[in-house]
C-alpha cells in the first residue's frame, strides 16, 4: 500500500535530521550506488519510458515535449556522469563561512547546513528526477518529488531504483518520497510543519498558484523568455551560430532563446544570413515591421514578445541601439538568461550591468545556462528571483547556514554591566566542532 503524503513528509523530516549529521563518505557511497544501479537496471527504465512515450503520443503530446520525455542511453549517460561529478565535489556541509572572536574565549562561526525537507514539482523530463534527488542527497536534504503525469512510469522506475540503491548503501529510509497526483501537490502545500522549501518548475501561472496556496517558502522560475541581442559590433558569422544554437539546439527547454534583437546598423547584413539558417532548421520567424522590410517573415504581435514558445518559433525585433535592446529585455524578459553578441567590450559591460537577469552572457549560447555546464553538479531548477539562490540552483542553492557559538561560561550580564567588552576580531579558522 502506498504511503500517504503526510506519512512521506514525516518520514522525510526524520530522515533529514539523520542526513544532516551524516558524513560525506555515506552520502557519496549512496550516490555511487545509485549510478551503478541505474546502469545495471537500464533496460527496466527504458521499458517504462517506452510505455510513457507510447501513451503520450496517443494523447497528442507535442514533439518537443516528447523529446523531453524520452529517457534513452544518452540521457542515462548524462545523469550518471552528473552523479559522479557530484561525488568528486567537496562536501558542501560544515563549511565555515564566517568566523569571529567576540571576546577572549568566546567565538562564533557561521557554518553551512542543509535546508531540511524540500518539495520539488517538475516537468516531463524524467532525468530531472535523478538530478534533483542526487543534488538533495549530496547536500543532506530530504526530498518529496512530483513529476509530470506523462512520465509517471519512468519516474516510478527511477525512484524505486534510487531508493533501493541509496538505502542499501547507508542513506536513511524515507529520505526521498514520490507524489503522483495533483491532489498530492495540494496536500503538500499545506505541510509547512514538515516541508521547509518548495521549488516549482512550470509556467508563470503555475508558480503563482503555488505561491498563493502555501505558507511554505517558494524558490523557482516560471517562463524562460530568453533573448539574444546582436550588437552593431557583432561578427555576423558568430552571431548566426550563437543565435541558431540558442534557438534550435533543444527548443523545448527554458534556456532556449525566444526573441532575437538586432541593432539597426547590422540588420541588413545579419538578418538575411540568419533567416536562411533558421529556415534550414524549420524555424518559423515572426518579425517587427523593420524586420519584415529585410526578410520574409510573419508579423510579430505584442503577444510574441511575451511568449515562451518552446517550439521552432522565434520573434525578431530590430532596435535602434543597445539601450533599446536592454529596455526590451527588462520589459518582456523573465529574468532567466539573456545574451549579447558583440566585439565591443564596453557594450558588453553595459549589457552585463543593465540587464536584470539571473544569467547574462556575452558571445555564447543561452543554452549554457545549466547547472551541469556551470560545474554545479546539475541543478534543481533556475531561480529568477533575488532571494537565497539565483540562476542554476545547484548544491549551494540547497544550503542554508547556522551560527555556532563556543564559549567557556560567558553570560551577557557581564557585557551589559560593562565588566567585559566585545573586541570582535575576525578569525581565519574553521569551526572546530
Amino acid at each position: 500500500m502506498d504511503k500517504t503524503v503526510k506519512q512521506q513528509a514525516q518520514e522525510a523530516r526524520a530522515a533529514a535530521i539523520e542526513l544532516a549529521a551524516s558524513p560525506r563518505q555515506t552520502r557519496d557511497a549512496a550516490l555511487r550506488a545509485v549510478a551503478r544501479a541505474l546502469t545495471e537496471r537500464r533496460e527496466e527504465i527504458f521499458a517504462a519510458n517506452a510505455k510513457d512515450l507510447e501513451r503520450s503520443r496517443e494523447e497528442g503530446l507535442s514533439q518537443p515535449l516528447l523529446k523531453r520525455l524520452r529517457f534513452d542511453q544518452g540521457k542515462l549517460n548524462t545523469v550518471t556522469e552528473g552523479i559522479l561529478q557530484l561525488c568528486a565535489m567537496a562536501d558542501p556541509l560544515g563549511v565555515t563561512q564566517y568566523a569571529m572572536e567576540m571576546d577572549e574565549g568566546l567565538k562564533v562561526y557561521r557554518v553551512s547546513c542543509p535546508i531540511g525537507v524540500i518539495g520539488i514539482i517538475f516537468e516531463s523530463r524524467p532525468d530531472a528526477l535523478v538530478q534533483i534527488s542526487m543534488l538533495c542527497l549530496k547536500s543532506g536534504n530530504a526530498v518529496l518529488l512530483k513529476g509530470g503525469r506523462e512520465a509517471m512510469l519512468t519516474n516510478r522506475a527511477l525512484y524505486d531504483i534510487i531508493c533501493q540503491a541509496s538505502q542499501a548503501a547507508g542513506a536513511p529510509q524515507g529520505w526521498a518520497g514520490l507524489l503522483t497526483t495533483r491532489e498530492d501537490v495540494g496536500e503538500m502545500l499545506t505541510m509547512d510543519d514538515d516541508i521547509d522549501l518548495i521549488i516549482p518548475r512550470g509556467s508563470n501561472a503555475f508558480v503563482k498558484y503555488i505561491m498563493d496556496h502555501s505558507h511554505i517558502p517558494v524558490l523557482g522560475h516560471a517562463d524562460g523568455i530568453c533573448h539574444v541581442y546582436v550588437d552593431r559590433a557583432a561578427h555576423t558569422d558568430m552571431a548566426v551560430k550563437i543565435a541558431l544554437d540558442s534557438k534550435t539546439q533543444y527548443v523545448a527547454v527554458c534556456n532556449a532563446a525566444e526573441t532575437l534583437l538586432v541593432h539597426r546598423d547590422i540588420a541588413r547584413e545579419f538578418l538575411p544570413a540568419m533567416a536562411a539558417a533558421f529556415a534550414a532548421r524549420g524555424v518559423e520567424m515572426r518579425g517587427c515591421p523593420r524586420t519584415q522590410e529585410i526578410i520574409d517573415c510573419l508579423p510579430a504581435t505584442q503577444q510574441d514578445w511575451e511568449t515562451e514558445y518552446l517550439d521552432y518559433v522565434i520573434s525578431i525585433r530590430v532596435v535602434d541601439d543597445l539601450t533599446q535592446a536592454m529596455e526590451h529585455i527588462n520589459t518582456y524578459g523573465s529574468g532567466h538568461t539573456d545574451c549579447i553578441v558583440s566585439a565591443d567590450d564596453e557594450a558588453i559591460r553595459t549589457f552585463f550591468a543593465g540587464v536584470d537577469s539571473a544569467d547574462v552572457f556575452a558571445n555564447c549560447s543561452t543554452r549554457f545556462a545549466d547547472g551541469y555546464c556551470f560545474g554545479l553538479g546539475a541543478e534543481v531548477g533556475i531561480g529568477t528571483g533575488k532571494i537565497h539562490a539565483r540562476g542554476p540552483v545547484g548544491l549551494e542553492g540547497l544550503l542554508i547556514y547556522k551560527y555556532k557559538m563556543v564559549g567557556n561560561g560567558q553570560t551577557l550580564e557581564d557585557y551589559a554591566a560593562g565588566r567585559r567588552h566585545f573586541h570582535h576580531r575576525a578569525l581565519q579558522e574553521d569551526c572546530p566542532l
